[in-house]
């Protein structure tokens, strides 16, 4: 397993709507990528917004960051949406939960 964090703030003066129309776009094209397992989203109090994704492996994970349509959004996100952007690519170390 891969996971992403993706860690956000958003542009003073953002459309707000339109970010909107965009991440649910995004979201529905990643729900139907090959490999895609979970998506959550976050946000903080002082403005910080914070994205956990899941994929099987990196080819999956590489197919969807290179999907042509999610390429565009993320141009239009750095110069609309987005102030500022931190990604990691993390695979997991151990994975364990209660109840199991």
């Amino acid at each position: 397993m891969v996971v992403v964090v993706f860690r956000s703030r958003i542009r003073e003066g953002a459309d707000f709507a339109a970010m909107e129309v965009a991440g649910a776009r995004m979201f529905e094209l990643a729900t139907r990528m090959p490999g895609f397992i979970s998506y959550k989203d976050f946000s903080a109090e002082d403005g910080e917004y914070v994205s956990l994704v899941e994929f099987t492996d990196l080819d999956t994970l590489k197919a969807w960051r290179e999907h042509p349509e999610h390429l565009a959004v993320q141009e239009r996100a750095r110069l609309e949406f987005m102030s500022e952007y931190h990604i990691q690519v993390c695979t997991p170390v151990r994975d364990y939960r209660f109840p199991v």
